[in-house]
């Protein structure tokens, strides 16, 4: 069973605000006129709790409400600012390595209520090239984070490790061959850089030939994604298109890196994600 944080969080949220404001409207009032009726040299004696404890306000309830504060903070940055993942996987190598700990913004693609993902204000829409965190189709419960290569009506064709989009090969730049990388699970491969649409950054290919391959045509309201990794990703071209529902935003900071539990954490790799 996977773990949804951002349900639990807006659980949470819901809870502890109920509480206080059932504190407010009940309680409070209550604990004002206690105070107001007393002399100045009894009311000043008094200390904070000992304050919120009058009117038999009920611990658990002062309790709860304690932690609306800092878990009202948490979600509102967290559901519609920018939210924090980490990379479990190598599928977006060399762009992003498994450990990587990403910034992802929360309102380029659209405000949108926490867990029924609804679009509340509509901002931008995804570009060609960005790397987007999305529910996984198959599974909502799971987020995925791919390159956007296809846009809603685009017609991409994928054979013998070549990309096309309505026709024109995308650029394609090979840099070097590079050994295997056994703390990130890689095997030998060819590193090349890539050119969608202006965003210009590097993939990888294996030596050998890729199954993963066919032509596409993008419906309506949908995205295709591609990880950087070709040869190493299931993405649109396993399970098919990311629906414009299924956002969650656009990754766009590297800010630590930490790939073993058991290791120091890094800050070499930060930066911003092309």
């Amino acid at each position: 069973m996977s773990f949804d944080f951002e349900l639990i969080l807006t659980l949470a949220f819901l809870i502890t605000g109920a509480f206080w404001l059932y504190d407010r409207l009940v309680f409070a009032p209550k604990r004002k006129a206690l105070l107001a009726g007393m002399p100045e040299e009894a009311r000043s004696a008094l200390s904070k709790a000992e304050k919120e404890r009058l009117a038999n306000t009920p611990k658990f309830v002062l309790e709860v409400k304690s932690y609306f504060g800092i878990i009202a903070v948490i979600f509102i940055v967290r559901s519609f600012i920018v939210e924090p993942f980490q990379i479990p996987s190598g599928s977006m190598l060399p762009t992003l390595k498994i450990g990587d700990f990403i910034l992802v913004n929360k309102f380029d693609y659209g405000i949108r209520l926490p867990v029924l993902n609804t679009t509340l204000i509509k901002t931008t829409e995804p570009k060609r090239g960005d790397v987007i965190v999305f529910k996984y189709p198959r599974d909502p419960s799971i987020n995925y984070i791919k390159r956007v290569v296809g846009l809603p009506g685009d017609h991409i064709s994928y054979h013998n490790k070549i990309l096309k989009i309505n026709g024109k090969q995308v650029s394609k730049q090979f840099i070097a061959d590079l050994p295997p990388s056994p703390d990130q699970n890689q095997e030998a491969v060819s590193l090349f850089k890539e050119d969608l649409d202006g965003t210009v950054h590097y993939i990888y290919n294996n030596h050998y030939p890729n199954p993963l391959q066919g032509d596409y045509v993008v419906p309506k309201g949908h995205y295709f994604v591609m990880g950087d990794n070709r040869d190493n990703s299931a993405d649109s071209r396993v399970w098919g298109f990311v629906p414009e529902s299924d956002l969650k935003g656009r990754a766009f900071y590297v800010w630590l890196y930490w790939n073993k539990f058991f290791s120091l954490p890094s800050f070499e790799y930060n930066g911003l994600i092309k």
